[in-house]
C-alpha cells in the first residue's frame, strides 16, 4: 500500500513580505531621490550601487528563499557570482596599472 504525502512547503507570513515590499520602495525612493538632489561624481554611483544591491540582496534572500536554504545551496548560487566579481576588479585594477605604466614610460606615445 503506497502511503502518500502532502507536500507541505514552508509558509511565510504575509507580513513579511509586505515589509520586504516596503523596504523595496524606500529603497527605490532613495535611489531616485540621488538624481533628484543632483548628487554628481562617484559619491552618486556609490549611493546607487549600495542601493541596488540592498534592494537585490532583500530580492534574494526573501523573495527566491534563500534566507531558509541550506548554506551549502547559498553557496553554490551566490559565491559564483561573487567570485566573477572579485576576478572583474582585479581585472580593472590591471589595466589601470598598464595605462599608467604606459603613460609613465612611454610619454603617452602610442603603440
Amino acid at each position: 500500500m503506497a502511503q502518500t504525502q502532502a507536500h507541505s512547503g514552508q509558509q511565510h507570513p504575509i507580513r513579511l513580505y509586505l515589509v520586504v515590499w516596503g523596504l523595496l520602495f524606500v529603497l527605490s525612493t532613495f535611489s531616485y531621490l540621488v538624481d533628484y538632489f543632483g548628487i554628481q561624481g562617484y559619491l552618486r554611483w556609490v549611493l546607487i550601487i549600495v542601493f541596488m544591491m540592498l534592494k537585490a540582496g532583500l530580492i534574494v534572500a526573501i523573495f527566491m528563499h534563500m534566507a531558509w536554504e541550506r548554506l551549502a545551496l547559498v553557496y553554490a548560487i551566490l559565491l559564483p557570482p561573487l567570485l566573477v566579481l572579485v576576478f572583474v576588479a582585479m581585472m580593472a585594477s590591471e589595466s589601470h596599472y598598464t595605462i599608467f605604466t604606459r603613460l609613465a614610460f612611454l610619454g603617452g606615445a602610442g603603440s
